[in-house]
Order: C-alpha cells, then structure tokens, then sequence
C-alpha cells in the first residue's frame, strides 16, 4: 500500500505533487483560501479538500474524514512573520512565533502533528526560523507533543532539478538528505517549448497585461537586473527582473514577477511554475495575483520529489 500523506497549509499542492510523483497517496489537503483549495482539488481529484481556517480544524476532523491510518504529515505554514522580506516583521523573534498571528499557525501544524501522531512530519519555511531563540522554542513545542529528536533540514532548490534559487528549512523528525542532481536547469531550458502566450492551449500560460509607460521602461533592463525594490526588514527586494537565460532564475516569490530574457513582456503564470519545476498538467485556480501567490509560494515539485524519495526509500 501506498504512504499516505496529509497535507496542512496546501496552497495549490506543490509540497504534494512532489510525493505524489514519488509514489504516496494524497490523501487531504487543508487550506482557508478557496482558490487553493479548488488548485488543490483539481490536481488531487481523489483528495478530500478542507478549505477552512486550520485554527478552526483538530485532529479529530481528520480522523473522520481519512478513513485510513496516515504515514506523514507536511505543509508550509506562512513564512511572511519569520523572513526578513518583510517590512512589518516583529522586532523579537519570539514575538514572530507566538504574538504574530500568521506566526502562532505555525503552533497549528505542531497542534495537529501531536493530535494524529504520524510516523514523519516535514513543515516548510524560511530560513529565519533558524534564530536561536524560533529554532529553540519549535524543538520545545514538537517536544512537548511527543516528538523528543527534531532536525532541522537546509536544502536549496537549484540542487534538486528546480531552474530557480530557493533556500528552505525542513523541519522534522527525521534527518532528511536527499541526493543532489549534477545538471543545472537554466531559465532558457526550463522556458524553451511553450509556445506564445498570445495563441496557447496551455493552462495558465496567458498573456499578462502590462502598462505602456513600464512596457518602455524594460526595454532597457540588463538581463539579471531589476526594474523596481522594495524594502523588507533586512534588505532590498527586487521585482521586475529581466532574466538572464544562461543562468538560474532567482527566487520565485508570490510578490516577485520577472520579465522574459528574450522578449518585452512579464512571464506567465505558466512560465514562472515551469521556474518553479512544476509539470504544465499542475493547473492553477483564482485571479492572476492568485495564481502567481499559488506558485511562488509553494515548495518546488523537483524538490518535493527529492525529499518524498528519500523518505520512501528509508522509510516506508
């Protein structure tokens, strides 16, 4: 039989697609955002989808709804209390975790992991949460539902087949160290048979509108630099990047769009999920913002993938 997994935080299911290509069955996903939890339906169609304020979900709801035990539980609580994008970041960490309210959701996965004790959890985030003083107290939390050994996992994206920079931490109960791959997928190979978005078949793969007075503007950009920055807690972040097609695009954000290396355009939705290693059958619901948030704030498939095998592998 076939790991089942339960997925919080689903958003439109990159975390899942990923061990769904590795082999385990998904079977839930819970998200309070009806766009994703349509997203998710739609690529998990034998799912049961919660579309629902997790803070509002416990274990017993899931219990009754997965009618079969449960291997691992994963999701991506919101990093936006945590990364130093953020220009309303709380000063104290602790704060970020506990005072925060998108922050105290991530005590709503350690809730629900201690409620239906899987063999395995994995909870994405940003690599802030590595501060001392987080790292400290989530050891604590998983602790003090039953959970005495917890890793914290660092892996970048670019390593694992994914055409764009993405540092995570994967947090744990087990050491998790999937194989790196050798080749480098560039922005070029991961963009070079979709066709015009003008005349295009492909879900998500549409022509996104752009104002003539920015259309003049990225004439001029350099492949590799930025039309506009804004500020985060810690530094500057670029948007309207002009990519550089011999290399890997940066980071695919929900915020973040980019402009294609050989054309005088924005990339579609489908083009920044090909960045982002998703297969053009992963199909995104909701308006274009939606549809760009689905994308880059998801976890990689490639990377998923790598993880979701090496759990198998040792594992299951």
């Amino acid at each position: 039989m076939k790991p089942v997994v339960i997925d919080l935080f689903c958003g439109a299911g990159g975390f899942s697609r990923g061990f769904k290509d590795a082999g385990f069955d998904i079977a839930l996903g819970i998200d309070n955002d009806a766009a994703c939890g349509k997203s998710f339906k739609a690529n998990f169609p034998r799912a049961t989808v919660i579309v629902e304020n997790i803070q509002d979900v416990d274990g017993t709801d899931i219990k009754y709804l997965v009618h079969k035990r449960y291997d691992i539980v994963i999701g991506s609580p919101p990093c936006e209390p945590f990364t130093g994008a953020n220009p309303n970041r709380e000063i104290s960490p602790l704060d970020r975790l506990y005072k925060d309210p998108l922050g105290k959701l991530t005590l709503e996965f350690i809730r629900i992991v201690g409620e239906l004790k899987p063999k395995v959890f994995v909870m994405e985030n940003v690599p802030a949460i590595l501060e001392e003083e987080i790292r400290t107290s989530l050891a604590e939390e998983f602790k003090y539902v039953g959970y005495n050994k917890i890793y914290f996992n660092v892996l970048n994206a670019e390593k694992y087949g994914t055409p764009s920079r993405r540092r995570r931490v994967f947090v744990s109960n087990v050491l998790i160290n999937p194989k790196t791959v050798k080749k480098v997928i560039t922005v070029a190979e991961a963009l070079a048979d979709l066709p015009s978005p003008y005349a295009s078949t492909i879900p998500n793969h549409e022509y996104v509108p752009l104002s003539d007075k920015k259309l003049k503007k990225i004439t001029k950009i350099k492949p590799g630099k930025a039309l506009y920055y804004y500020r985060g807690a810690s530094k500057a972040i670029p948007t309207l990047i002009k990519l550089n097609p011999h290399k890997i695009a940066p980071p695919v954000l929900g915020s973040s769009r980019f402009i294609h290396p050989f054309e005088n355009r924005l990339l579609t939705v489908r083009e920044q999920a090909r960045l982002m290693g998703y297969p053009d059958d992963h199909v995104f619901y909701g308006g274009k913002d939606q549809q760009f948030n689905q994308v880059g704030e998801s976890v990689p498939p490639p990377l998923s993938h790598a993880i979701a095998r090496f759990l198998i592998d040792m594992l299951f």
